[in-house]
């Protein structure tokens, strides 16, 4: 069974055929899904989706999201939290992080809200799913000095040093649809490289396509289903079989999302 640690479900792009999706993924042996949250108004839409089929989901504000934040919606997302600890399929804090591409959101605030996020997380002893996009070293700082480990960094395309920095805090990193890219060679060897305790596999669909799925369309949507193939690509770069692959990514998403195993 394979676990996509990282598929937004909810998305529009699904609208129309969303059940379709999910049978296709369970064909292709993509048996369970995690389901990060992106903004406020999207939370009840990530928990009715999970519930409907069966997946977990994470909670929180991504960093492009951050503009429209006010001061009283901390208090919402705190309270929405907590309240979610009672649902066993709530597993993390997520998507959260911070990205530092050109248009983005000031960094200053969206510190300001990663921090927040992470200090929740830390009181309700939750990981996090973790947005990197050229900020590696910022979200680390900030997770050292909040106190906060476990979880996956998701999509993580940094340096050698930060890989290690998000392992030695007990997060794995995610790889999917980028790893097949001949374009991405860091990429690559680090899937290649990492230790096996390092990978969590995911899709971030719609989003990220592989690359059979980028040659064919000029604006491909990813699916779920395309996991079984992606962590065929990784089998192979790390010369595993797809049997071991899926043994040892499965027992890291569990014990990145110690919740899950409780489902």
């Amino acid at each position: 069974m394979w676990i996509d640690t990282h598929c937004h479900l909810d998305a529009p792009e699904f609208d129309a055929d969303r059940d379709a999706v999910v049978a296709r993924a369970a064909a292709a042996g993509v048996h369970m899904m995690v389901l990060p949250a992106v903004d406020l108004a999207g939370f009840a839409r990530v928990r009715q989706c999970a519930h409907r089929y069966g997946f977990a989901y994470a909670l929180g504000i991504h960093p492009l999201a951050v503009s429209g934040v006010r001061a009283a919606d901390f208090g919402q997302l705190q309270e929405a939290l907590h309240s979610a600890c009672a649902d066993p399929r709530f597993v993390a804090v997520g998507e959260i992080g911070l990205d530092f591409s050109a248009g983005a959101p000031p960094a200053e605030l969206q510190e300001r809200i990663y921090r927040e996020q992470l200090l929740i997380a830390w009181q309700l002893r939750l990981p996090v799913i973790l947005h990197v996009r050229r900020s590696a070293d910022r979200l680390l700082y900030h997770l050292r000095r909040v106190g906060v480990s476990g979880g996956i960094a998701h999509a993580f395309n940094g340096s050698a040093v930060q890989a290690q920095g998000f392992l030695d805090l007990g997060l794995r990193l995610g790889f999917g649809g980028a790893a097949t890219y001949d374009g991405s060679l860091r990429i690559r060897r680090f899937a290649a490289q990492l230790p096996p305790e390092a990978l969590a596999l995911e899709t971030d669909a719609p989003d990220i396509p592989p690359q059979w799925l980028r040659t064919g369309s000029d604006a491909p949507r990813n699916e779920p289903r395309e996991l079984a193939q992606v962590a065929a690509v990784i089998a192979g770069l790390r010369g595993m079989s797809i049997e071991e692959l899926a043994a040892v990514t499965g027992r890291n998403a569990l014990l990145a999302l110690p919740r899950m195993a409780l489902r």
